[in-house]
């Protein structure tokens, strides 16, 4: 019954990419069974908190609703937004940008190379807030020599440049306007782009309202009007959709695999999924001093069944993962040789390592234990099922493993410290994947610095990452991306569980759902009503 479940919600996938989702609690007559086609209630599991395009902390998908950036990225490549077009020196640190001309923001102030020249000085002022991206590391200076010319100059070529520039945030504009004496560091006055929307309304924890912007320059989306309602139960969030509160739920932690199986045969709603967004993996700390011997996150890694966890807690809608990064994210497709889920192997390796069945079914070894601790998100039900799963399969190797969950800021600090021996964590994804997330392994961005640095290759694969970034020569840069996946799969620093996808359960009549080229956006400006 399982695999048929399986087929079918399989037969219902579309294009790619990702989404979010939003809020709960305005009165609205826009429902899917009385809908007017022009608004759309969507719903998010929390409010969309601080819009400031340059900080990280509001809901990414509503800022690209209501901010552009320079370039935009499809499917197909790179395309103007802001920028119409733009040359790139010889030598490729220099860009120059031909800025769209009789674009305003939504104020009615002009948005020409000056206004952009502000927005990135704001960035630039809180610059070591951004250095994730390396092109930070690596700018010199930026320059706007007419309203209509924008160039930004770097030390040294930089291929990943335009993807950083078409990302959601840091470098989308903002109106000056908003600006408090000329910076957004410390905050904005109000929430004002060029973008297809504009914030009209917004209750804290309880719903946003987004309105078409008129005088958006581009192509006017069909749909006039989003209200966004907080809702952060997701049976509470289904019971909305049966009921025609909203119509749509998008998002990959929106939806679990057991609400889209109930309704892959359904006439009333459709079932979107898109290809593999991220990979959800386990971070294994190299400083441990259990987890330096390669031999025993080796062994850790042939002992993990990941076609267990997909059948058994995903009904196959996150496939297992061999790798770091899935084969359809660009340079990714290396040659590595999957750990295959083999107890036998596992137990075997651990002999080999001197660690010893004790007569408590413990492993031991030089009067030690082999007990580990495996730490996870605790706003997260998925990894708390996941590390209960594989405290009960690594025991019956002789492996203890103590898990304990922390509320979502602790635990990011607990990674970025070191302050584990094994976490959960889920790659950057598109269009993140592969580079800036390997750009960050490099320094304490988050816990991947800190897990590597009991290898004994940790300075070459930095180096190696850091000669990705500039090289100019496209088979340099493909060798050196098989260099270094070949060497973290190798040295078994991650373990990999399943591949992510991005889900979407809405409406039947709400056509031109699909998913974009980043996964935290969500294409309204496709959507209609049939």
């Amino acid at each position: 019954m399982k695999k048929k479940i399986i087929a079918i919600i399989l037969g219902c996938i579309t294009a790619f990419g990702v989404l979010s989702g939003c809020g709960q609690g305005v009165e609205t007559s826009s429902t899917s069974s009385e809908n007017t086609n022009n608004e759309l209630v969507f719903v998010n599991y929390r409010d969309i908190r601080d819009l400031n395009p340059h900080l990280y902390a509001g809901e990414m998908y509503a800022q690209s609703m209501l901010y552009d950036t320079l370039v935009s990225i499809t499917d197909d490549g790179y395309e103007g937004c802001l920028a119409e077009s733009w040359t790139i020196s010889e030598d490729g640190r220099i860009y120059t940008f031909k800025i769209r001309e009789g674009v305003t923001f939504s104020d009615g102030a002009v948005c020409d190379a000056n206004a952009i020249l502000a927005n990135f000085n704001a960035i630039i002022e809180n610059k070591e807030r951004h250095t994730w991206l390396e092109m930070m590391n690596l700018l010199v200076g930026v320059s706007a020599p007419d309203e209509n010319t924008f160039v930004i100059e770097l030390s040294e070529p930089y291929y990943p440049m335009l993807t950083e520039l078409g990302c959601i945030r840091p470098f989308a504009m903002i109106s000056p306007n908003c600006m408090i004496n000329g910076s957004t560091k410390d905050g904005v006055n109000g929430y004002i782009g060029t973008g297809p929307y504009v914030l009209t309304d917004f209750v804290t924890d309880e719903y946003a309202v987004f309105e078409r912007n008129e005088n958006y320059w581009g192509e006017l989306p069909a749909i006039e009007k989003i209200t966004v309602k907080v809702i952060p139960d997701n049976q509470t969030r289904i019971m909305a959709l049966e009921s025609g509160e909203i119509d749509l739920i998008f998002g990959k932690n929106m939806l679990d695999a057991d609400a889209i199986s109930q309704y892959v045969d359904s006439e009333e709603f459709s079932v979107s999924l898109s290809e593999p967004t991220s990979t959800r993996h386990i971070v294994l700390n190299t400083t441990n001093d259990i987890l330096s011997d390669t031999t025993v996150r080796q062994a850790l890694q042939y002992a993990t069944n990941r076609q267990a966890i997909s059948d058994g807690i995903f009904y196959g809608l996150e496939e297992p993962a061999d790798t770091l990064y899935a084969k359809t994210v660009p340079y990714c497709d290396v040659e590595l040789t999957p750990y295959e889920y083999n107890a036998d192997t596992a137990a075997q390796m651990l002999d080999e390592a001197g660690w010893t069945m004790g007569s408590d079914g413990i492993r031991q070894k030089d009067g030690k234990k082999l007990e580990l601790e495996l730490l996870y998100n605790s706003d997260s039900v998925t990894e708390k099922t996941i590390a209960e799963y594989l405290q009960s399969e690594y025991l019956k190797l002789g492996i203890s493993i103590n898990i304990h969950g922390e509320e979502e800021q602790s635990y990011r600090d607990s990674m970025k410290a070191g302050n584990f021996d094994m976490v959960f964590n889920i790659c950057w994804g598109m269009p993140y994947d592969p580079q800036s997330s390997l750009a960050a392994m490099r320094a304490p961005v988050y816990g991947d610095y800190a897990a590597q640095l009991g290898l004994a290759d940790k300075a070459e694969i930095d180096a190696a990452i850091t000669e990705i970034l500039t090289t100019t020569d496209e088979t340099e840069r493909q060798e050196l991306y098989s260099f270094v996946l070949t060497r973290l799969h190798e040295d078994a620093v991650y373990i990999p569980l399943t591949y992510e996808c991005n889900k979407a359960l809405y409406t039947s009549d709400l056509q031109g759902v699909h998913f974009g080229t980043d996964q935290y956006d969500v294409p309204f400006a496709d959507m209609y009503f049939q």
